[in-house]
């Protein structure tokens, strides 16, 4: 009885702790980061805002994570089914726990913590295939995008990089590392129904372009006019080389930010706008989820059996 009490104590703790690092981890960022001016920001925003205007972008960030809850539900039913509030309750949890976590690994362990221990190896596996798919894409739409705005060297610089790394997987597929190959690894894979993979791909086709285009749809918004292909492009390139560098999701804006400028000023964008677009983008597809999720982990309930 006592053990129980004080498990659930440490529960409620660990829970209250989550939510008030994610705010703030989101406050502080905003408080302290040099390449806002708020004065800016704001009078930018109210000559911009209007009713339909934000309905119309929150409706991205709406189908963004929705796509997302249901590419985790088309998985998780691998193990066993569930519903899409039980699924949205994962990946919004899980988000609000990997906030402050290098690359969102808690996402990791947040989705793990809604099942039983036994099922924790294969709850990481499958969101392992989850954020997979969706990097494959980046890694793919972004060669591209490179590649339209005449980054040639980088395009050939990146297609020989995937080369060698599939050349040396090849190579070293049966060598084992603490009982793990690629081998194993590729095994893991097939045995989830192809079906399922198929449905997982296309989800995650659906997310890139929901989001990116919610991205070209705020240029657009704050007028800039530039051909759709080089837009998309450079939109494209700037999710490939900020996803490809260490961070945490509360800096993400900040990544995104820095890299976009590297494209967008090229093109005769103004630096404004871009950073400002940028924390957009941060704050209707990271904090308002996040806002969400901590509901969802003052919530929650542990699988310890």
């Amino acid at each position: 009885m006592k053990k129980a009490l004080q498990n659930k104590v440490f529960l409620s703790a660990v829970k209250l702790l989550i939510v008030l690092l994610s705010f703030y981890f989101i406050y502080n960022e905003l408080n302290n980061n040099n390449q806002l001016n708020w004065e800016k920001f704001f009078d930018l925003l109210h000559r911009k805002w209007s009713v339909l205007g934000m309905l119309f972008l929150l409706s991205f960030s709406i189908a963004n994570r929705y796509l997302e809850i249901l590419k985790w539900q088309n998985l998780v039913n691998f193990l066993k089914p569930i519903t899409v509030s039980e699924a949205a309750k994962q990946v919004l949890s899980a988000l609000t726990a990997g906030i402050f976590t290098p690359n969102g690994l808690g996402e990791y362990a947040g989705k793990a913590l809604y099942f039983n221990q036994k099922n924790t190896k294969k709850i990481i596996f499958l969101n392992l295939i989850c954020n997979g798919i969706q990097m494959i894409l980046t890694v793919i739409f972004g060669t591209i995008g490179l590649w339209i705005l005449g980054y040639y060297y980088w395009v050939i610089g990146i297609t020989a990089m995937v080369l060698l790394f599939f050349g040396f997987g090849f190579i070293t597929k049966s060598i084992k590392i603490k009982g793990y190959s690629i081998e194993k690894l590729l095994v893991k894979i097939n045995e989830i129904p192809k079906s399922i993979h198929f449905k997982n791909i296309l989800l995650a086709i659906g997310r890139y372009l929901v989001f990116s285009h919610q991205y070209y749809f705020l240029f657009v918004a704050f007028d800039v006019d530039l051909p759709y292909p080089t837009l998309m492009a450079s939109i494209a390139s700037v999710y490939f080389l900020a996803s490809s560098l260490p961070s945490f999701q509360f800096l993400d804006f900040a990544v995104k930010g820095s890299v976009a400028l590297f494209f967008f000023e090229p093109l005769g964008i103004n630096e404004w706008i871009v950073v400002f677009i940028a924390t957009l983008m941060w704050f209707l597809n990271v904090v308002l989820p996040v806002v969400i999720g901590s509901y969802f982990v003052l919530k929650f309930k542990p699988k310890w059996n």
